[in-house]
């Protein structure tokens, strides 16, 4: 690593932004047309400052255009249809004022895609991680709106990465087995790969819960600017910090137990994952047979 990296990771670590990659986002966003595969690429290169996550998310996700000056018409538009389904679901008497946001965004959410009323349509884990990626969500945004719409449009990322979770899996195990090849038997053994377990949860949810928030938005910063490969290596970078004790997992529950109480407090596991993610010139090109 050069000394220019070696700084900027230091002090990205600490929340400290150079003042080159400031100017280059502010000057992204202050475009009268935002350039939409720029913003992502940010995504991908950076870590987003957090008092501009807020905005570049949306931008992204489509929440908000790439046109500045339709901003406020829009943020209007997001917000009145914001009221009326929390006016909705309120007359309804789904929630009240005592109800968790948690559980108003989720009912809202139903009642948008036409299923408060009809819960058994739709896939039947969509609503636990729905209500699981709004929990992250709450916990990083202030503003309720903006929470509740990049929570759907980020829920929409998700679906992707669902619909490529065996080619996920194989990947994680085509890049363990290189790696350390008893890990992976040990894995295997445990039925981790097989589809429909944890493993398939945590990828999906973008490790939501499993994760502290504060590290897991790196990690979704990522996701934002159109990686879903990134989550591989979250997980190998989980297991192979906890190895010793991972191989000391005698079933899946033993497994699940002791990753989702890693949390990642100080990023370390997350901010390796980056790296090892950033480093490895063709993860994008990795083929799985």
């Amino acid at each position: 690593m050069d000394e220019r990296n070696f700084r900027s990771s230091y002090y990205e670590k600490v929340g400290c932004y150079s003042v080159e990659e400031k100017k280059s986002l502010n000057k992204l966003l202050q475009d009268n047309i935002r350039n939409h595969s720029k913003l992502k690429q940010f995504c991908l290169s950076y870590t987003v400052p957090t008092a501009q996550r807020g905005l570049l998310w949306s931008i992204i996700l489509g929440v908000l255009p790439l046109h500045k000056n339709s901003m406020d018409y829009i943020l209007l538009q997001r917000t009145a249809v914001y009221e009326d389904l929390h006016r909705a679901v309120t007359k309804m008497q789904y929630i009240d004022h005592t109800s968790p946001k948690s559980k108003v965004l989720q009912s809202m959410w139903l009642l948008e895609n036409g299923r408060l009323l009809h819960p058994l349509t739709g896939p039947p884990d969509d609503d636990n991680n729905f209500m699981e990626i709004v929990k992250v969500l709450l916990q990083i945004f202030e503003d309720d709106v903006e929470t509740y719409w990049i929570a759907k449009e980020f829920f929409a990322c998700t679906k992707g990465i669902e619909q490529e979770c065996t080619k996920l899996m194989e990947l994680t195990q085509t890049l363990l087995k290189r790696e350390d090849i008893e890990l992976n038997n040990h894995l295997e053994k445990l039925g981790v790969f097989n589809t429909g377990e944890i493993l398939d949860k945590w990828y999906v949810t973008c490790f939501a819960g499993v994760i502290t928030d504060t590290a897991l938005v790196k990690v979704w910063d990522k996701i934002c600017g159109g990686s879903r490969k990134i989550v591989v290596f979250v997980f190998l970078d989980l297991v192979k910090t906890l190895r010793n004790h991972v191989l000391g997992c005698n079933s899946m529950l033993d497994l699940k137990t002791l990753i989702e109480q890693v949390k990642d407090q100080d990023a370390t596991i997350v901010n390796k994952a980056i790296k090892t993610w950033q480093s490895n010139k063709n993860h994008n090109e990795i083929t799985v047979h």
